[in-house]
């Protein structure tokens, strides 16, 4: 896929149409922005080729932000430091009906796995193993969120002639969530089930899905809503792709053509 106007267009519909991890303040007191219904934009703001995913996600929500005539954006990727030391980054400041808002945004892949902590939340972790929502959600909570009110970030704020005590916090968190192939008795009281976009294998159990066509798209296309018109590749081909990264210890997401046609998302993890 290339870096062209309609390819950045779908990985922007993909973020547009990744539902909310939860709902208002339901996880930790965290409180979802949750914004209006407003018709699909066309993105056509500028994004540098190599742009990771994570800052492309930064670049969308700002798109989406500026289509309501509501909201104002003050500033963003604001770099908060002492002694030439940084402390931290605001994500994003705003105006939304004439109050200030500080908005963390956050755009994770989590796979549910039951023997990883006790709790709902705690189930929820990278595909590599490397992270999980509940240490994502402690870094906001006890970092992120918090350096709103260093007395670091004062000046800033003065910049903008407002106060930390007059700004309300927000995250705006989408995810994707994935759950294992024989699917365990998955409760969601406080996360939102309309997240779940797919499966995830180990890649020792891939012999299962021999009769299928693969597809493995780059990190910034993980966004993206699977296409039947790719380049897929079949069984054996895409093991030959597959080795390298599992090899390493990185799970790869991938598309899964079954033979009637369906089309699922998949990980295909290192790990047992």
């Amino acid at each position: 896929m290339e870096n062209n106007s309609a390819h950045i267009q779908s990985q922007y519909l993909g973020y547009l149409n990744t539902p909310l991890l939860w709902k208002e303040n339901a996880v930790l007191d965290l409180q979802q922005l949750q914004l209006p219904e407003h018709k699909t934009s066309v993105f056509n703001s500028v994004i540098i080729k190599n742009l990771r995913l994570g800052k492309r996600v930064e670049r969308f929500v700002t798109h989406q932000l500026q289509q309501y005539d509501a909201i104002s954006v003050l500033a963003e990727n604001i770099q908060i430091q002492k002694d030439k030391l940084t402390l931290g980054e605001l994500d994003c400041l705003l105006m939304y009906k004439h109050s200030p808002i500080h908005l963390e945004v956050v755009y994770k892949f989590y796979l549910y796995d039951a023997s990883n902590g006790a709790s709902e939340i705690e189930h929820w972790i990278g595909p590599n193993r490397n992270d999980s929502l509940i240490q994502k959600l402690t870094k906001l909570k006890e970092k992120q969120l918090p350096l709103l009110y260093r007395p670091e970030t004062k000046p800033v704020l003065d910049k903008l002639n407002i106060s930390a005590s007059q700004i309300q916090q927000y995250v705006l968190f989408k995810a994707q969530l994935f759950v294992p192939l024989i699917m365990d008795n998955i409760i969601f009281e406080q996360l939102n089930s309309d997240c779940v976009i797919g499966f995830y294998v180990s890649a020792n159990d891939l012999e299962q899905f021999s009769n299928c066509k693969f597809y493995m798209p780059p990190k910034i296309d993980w966004l993206i809503e699977i296409k039947t018109q790719t380049d897929w590749l079949g069984y054996h081909a895409f093991l030959t792709q597959l080795k390298p990264l599992i090899d390493h210890k990185t799970s790869p997401l991938c598309w899964i053509k079954r033979p009637n046609g369906e089309l699922q998302k998949c990980f295909v993890v290192w790990w047992e």
